[in-house]
């Protein structure tokens, strides 16, 4: 029995979720680029991001998909499905993944192949899953080789980029390390203060990767 039948919410994120998987279609896990992290610029006045650091990957449609790594909550995978047994041998807490389809269960699942159908591959061995029976399989299986958010974040083509291009994220590579790090707290400020070091050390070059091509900050702008 899927978990998500246990776990109700609006009908309109319901149909928010279903067009995204429904978008990205039959080459769901096929992503060319890698996933990278986002961190939050300090002058980022919208609440839902502020000091965030966020985990995000392009899809095939041309847009990107992701979720915010540093903001657990308090709540058990087990206390939301308390019916559920596989569901409380999952030791993390859930995060808060982002404002896209919040009443979801969304899962990072660390796998060297496809978890099942509904899967964005992010980078090497780690997957985004978004359908419930995929996500059950995770539970019943392998529960604690995933980390499960509330939420996730999307960007429609471009989007993200002119976020970049404006300096409302600073870039820097992703690792399975820091995605799975269980102490979230400060993680924020270290990722911050890595990517001023890496742009004082290297002025003159444009970065490499997806994102990287035209990265400025406010500060670089004279905001």
């Amino acid at each position: 029995m899927s978990v998500f039948r246990r776990y109700t919410f609006p009908m309109h994120r319901v149909i928010a979720a279903c067009l995204f998987l429904a978008l990205s279609g039959a080459a769901f896990g096929q992503s060319q680029d890698e996933a990278v992290l986002l961190i939050a610029h300090p002058a980022f006045r919208d609440l839902e991001y502020r000091q965030t650091v966020l985990l995000a990957a392009p899809v095939p449609t041309g847009g990107h998909v992701g979720v915010i790594i540093n903001r657990p909550t308090r709540r058990s995978l087990g206390s939301l499905f308390p019916d559920h047994e596989p569901s409380k041998k999952v030791a993390e807490p859930v995060y808060y993944g982002g404002p896209f389809s919040r009443g979801a269960l969304v899962a990072l699942v660390k796998a060297d192949h496809a978890p099942g159908a509904g899967t964005v591959l992010l980078m090497k061995n780690l997957y985004l899953a978004f359908r419930a029976n995929t996500i059950d399989q995770v539970i019943e299986n392998t529960p604690n080789e995933a980390r499960y958010f509330v939420g996730y974040v999307g960007w429609k083509p471009g989007e993200l980029r002119s976020e970049i291009d404006r300096g409302l994220w600073s870039v820097h590579n992703a690792d399975v390390d820091t995605i799975f790090r269980k102490d979230t707290e400060g993680l924020w400020e270290e990722l911050l203060q890595s990517t001023k070091r890496i742009r004082a050390a290297a002025p003159q070059e444009k970065g490499s990767g997806p994102f990287f091509a035209s990265q400025r900050s406010f500060s670089e702008k004279g905001s």
